[in-house]
């Protein structure tokens, strides 16, 4: 497994019956995980004290119960710096677990010692992109939510990153990669975190277990003649990291040959000592 263990400003205290015991810098937040199926004592005072407390609903969804949390506030993480906020679904705008691909993506661009071009698919509110920027790559940011990439940009202002190389693009992704063939435009990374689960522009369902191969086989058409690396996140649980490996050993690997590899992804709890299983990420490398 990968382990995120490099984290100051964020940390998994406890976990038990399905939810979890964060610290998110200042604030300990109480978050549900269907991962966490198993029931231990609630022993320490964070679960009595939380700042706020995501509660599932058995219909789906949910609500988060507020005692004393801002409406946002920033984490580091090395010279990163992210601003967070309580939203629904009961995300704080951050997946620490990814930290881990952070590193390994900052670690090959440092290493290329020659220009990289990055293209974050899926991309959220900036992690990977402004990783690979601090490293010296030049990245474009690709997310169909207006408010995901509105919410990158604040966190590249907030890293001091506001004058990077970076081109932030409100768009569907597999349309943008499809016109990114047509005009011939080449990238030397791939970064992607597709959702299991959404509905294109104009209603088209996407299923990741039915889309990935097809998608990984269209960004295979706009990586350039000497790729660096194609990294992929899934956080769907009937996904295995096995999966990930083969998708990318036949289209990426037959072709430009390299190493692929692909393990779940976790974070260590302070508590139990345990690693907490946060999906899985399969890396292809020249």
């Amino acid at each position: 497994m990968w382990v995120a263990d490099n984290w100051k400003d964020y940390q998994v205290i406890d976990c038990s019956g399905k939810e979890k015991l964060e610290r998110w810098g200042d604030y300990t937040l109480i978050r549900p995980d269907p991962q966490i199926i198993w029931n231990t004592s609630k022993s320490h005072p964070g679960w009595e004290h939380p700042n706020a407390h995501y509660h599932r609903s058995s219909k789906g969804g949910g609500q988060w119960e507020f005692f004393d949390l801002p409406d946002q506030w920033t984490i580091s993480y090395k010279e990163l710096i992210f601003q967070l906020k309580p939203f629904h679904f009961k995300h704080t705008g951050l997946f620490p677990e990814q930290a881990v691909n952070w590193d390994w993506c900052q670690e090959k661009i440092r290493n290329a010692k020659e220009p990289v071009r990055v293209l974050n698919l899926f991309a959220y509110t900036g992690g990977a992109t402004l990783a690979a920027a601090q490293a010296g790559a030049s990245v474009t940011h690709v997310d169909a939510s207006k408010g995901m990439v509105g919410w990158a940009k604040e966190n590249a202002v907030s890293s001091h990153l506001e004058k990077a190389s970076i081109r932030w693009l409100v768009d569907d992704c597999v349309k943008f990669v499809e016109r990114e063939i047509r005009r011939q435009n080449r990238y030397d990374a791939i970064i992607m975190d597709p959702p299991s689960y959404g509905r294109g522009p104009k209603g088209e369902i996407w299923k990741i277990e039915d889309s990935i191969h097809s998608l990984i086989h269209l960004c295979s058409q706009v990586l350039s003649e000497k790729p660096l690396f194609f990294l992929i996140n899934s956080y769907t649980t009937g996904l295995a990291p096995a999966v990930l490996a083969y998708l990318l050993g036949t289209e990426i690997g037959s072709k430009w040959g390299g190493q692929v590899q692909a393990q779940e992804i976790g974070l260590p709890v302070k508590e139990s000592r345990l690693i907490l299983p946060c999906g899985a990420s399969g890396r292809w490398e020249r």
